[in-house]
């Protein structure tokens, strides 16, 4: 989980436009406020597109939405099996999951406390415990009524985290909502028809990307940002969290990857440890990269002073503003 950082769609949102799918969940550090800023590396011409930590998938709806993806394959990879299973349902069992879920959604309306409790504790948690081999449920055995409940907790949990207790159940508490959009089914038939159109989903580790990217493909890689301070962590949305050895273990592959020929594109933040490894960084300049410091906005912190505007990074070998002209959809 990004420390410090608002996830992607805790505030009310509209439906989705006809045709325009937004993200199905939301995930802590969700990229939807800084696409404008993100947009602006989007390659002229690519391969394939991959994600090796989906989340949200803010960046890959905002490119399928634009047409980017016509024609394209989409590898999108996360160590999260539940994300990835809730994923793997939608394409194949959209109306299922919206029954389901808006069975959730009447239930919630007329007792939302103790609605919460009875699915997360009494449906949900015992669901994951039945395809689950330890803490890490079967993502190809997630059924609709399972990513449904997915979704409704996501939708209704404190902010949209993700959080396992160290017995592998998941234990986020109710959120504040006055009036939360559990079941919207025209994204969730709008998300099914995106995921359906060439995309592979992949529940392994960031490093398996290696095993999939080529020359010319396009890589956006969005991990669990390091935090800027040294309170400034949560639980992790996978066993073990993501500690500097996984941000050093991932530098390694973004200049892999670049040396490889791949159009690559990181965000995380701007703690020292980041820029130790990626601006100015003597391996880094040689891979092509440039580390590019943007403005974001960061409103999960105890501390109301220290919410707002912060710096993040773009690490990129893709020249600003070249997806831009006539080349751009393609």
């Amino acid at each position: 989980m990004r420390a410090d950082v608002a996830p992607d769609a805790a505030e009310p949102t509209a439906s989705a436009p006809l045709g325009q799918a937004r993200p199905l969940l939301k995930w802590a550090g969700g990229k939807r406020q800084l696409l404008p800023a993100i947009r602006r590396f989007y390659p002229a011409r690519f391969e394939r597109y991959i994600e090796p930590f989906v989340g949200s998938g803010a960046v890959f709806f905002d490119l399928y939405n634009h047409g980017r993806l016509a024609g394209r394959r989409s590898i999108l990879i996360d160590h999260n099996a539940d994300l990835i299973g809730c994923y793997a349902a939608v394409p194949d069992h959209a109306a299922d999951v919206v029954r389901h879920l808006s069975r959730l959604a009447t239930g919630h309306a007329a007792n939302p406390r103790d609605h919460y409790y009875a699915v997360r504790d009494g449906r949900f948690n015992p669901a994951r415990r039945r395809i689950s081999d330890g803490p890490v449920p079967d993502s190809r055995r997630y059924d609709p009524p399972l990513a449904a409940m997915l979704i409704y907790l996501n939708r209704t949990g404190f902010n949209g985290l993700f959080r396992l207790n160290s017995r592998g159940g998941f234990n986020v508490p109710i959120g504040r909502y006055a009036n939360p959009r559990i079941c919207d089914e025209a994204n969730i038939e709008a998300v099914a028809t995106a995921l359906a159109a060439s995309v592979e989903l992949v529940r392994d580790n960031f490093e398996c990307v290696l095993a999939h990217a080529e020359p010319g493909d396009f890589v956006y890689i969005d991990p669990p940002y390091a935090p800027l301070t040294r309170t400034a962590l949560f639980t992790s949305y996978t066993p073990g969290g993501f500690s500097l050895a996984d941000q050093e273990r991932l530098q390694r592959v973004v200049l892999q990857l670049a040396h490889r020929g791949c159009r690559v594109l990181l965000s995380n933040s701007t703690a020292p440890d980041i820029a130790r490894l990626y601006d100015g960084n003597p391996e880094a300049v040689s891979a092509g990269l440039r580390a590019h410091k943007i403005p974001a906005r960061r409103a999960i912190n105890s501390v109301a002073a220290r919410r707002g505007a912060v710096l993040e990074y773009l690490v990129t070998n893709i020249a600003p503003g070249a997806g831009r002209g006539r080349h751009a959809a393609r």
